[in-house]
């Protein structure tokens, strides 16, 4: 049983969401503030964490910032708020998704089904394959990406990003093409504009100098490709 902490100060929505979580088969653990939050979160180790923007106590991007510091627990970020600046730097900081109010108690369940599965199956890759591009080397088999024999930690998204164009390299793929390889095909209204986001903490990781990536080469108006050699 997959375990979901939610961190949201609407007591209402808490408890419609845990209503719904529960009914799906999850174990359901909450907090109405950012640093209870962020404590139930190291006390509970969840698999996934439904955070809000617009806490007490501790703003969202900071449970974020700090959540990443120390772990790869999918994040999928819950607002109110609409502006493309606030979803970009929640996206920047590792969220794996992002959903705004309002919205649908049960689209929330399919999100939270849909990054599990996607954190799983990259977790559980039977592939045994290792792919190599000068200094770099992702262990598709292990779940493990490291540079000059130096691990780099990835979220689950990053990492699906990061297989589907190292497995094509020199191949352009679009935004689409990124969110069905990484989503299981499921591909949410807008969604699509965050790949940059993610590129760009992918890059972020991964590059030698992030400015001017070597690994994963931007094709303006199409998408990206994984730079062959």
């Amino acid at each position: 049983m997959s375990k979901i902490l939610i961190i949201e100060d609407e007591a209402e929505l808490v408890k419609v969401l845990r209503s719904y979580l529960e009914q799906a088969g999850f174990e359901v653990h909450s907090s109405y503030r950012g640093d209870t939050g962020l404590e139930t979160w190291k006390s509970t180790q969840p698999d996934l964490v439904i955070l809000d923007l617009n806490l007490p106590g501790l703003d969202g991007l900071d449970v974020a910032r700090s959540i990443r510091r120390q772990d790869d627990t999918p994040i999928i970020m819950v607002t109110a708020r609409v502006e493309e600046m606030d979803k970009l730097i929640g996206l920047e900081l590792g969220a794996d998704d992002y959903i705004t109010k309002p919205f649908s108690p049960r689209e929330v369940v399919a999100r939270v089904r849909t990054v599990l599965r996607r954190a799983g199956s990259s977790a559980a890759q039977s592939t045994s394959r290792v792919l190599r591009a000068a200094d770099l080397e992702i262990d598709l088999d292990a779940y493990t990406v490291t540079r000059d024999n130096d691990s780099i930690d990835l979220t689950p998204t990053e990492f699906g990003l990061l297989a589907a164009l190292a497995e094509r390299p020199g191949r352009v793929l679009s935004r689409s093409q990124l969110l069905e390889a990484t989503q299981d095909g499921v591909i949410y209204e807008g969604y699509e504009r965050t790949i940059d986001a993610h590129i760009k903490n992918l890059r972020a990781k991964i590059e030698p100098d992030p400015k001017s990536p070597s690994y994963i080469e931007t094709v303006f108006g199409v998408g990206y490709r994984f730079a062959k050699g």
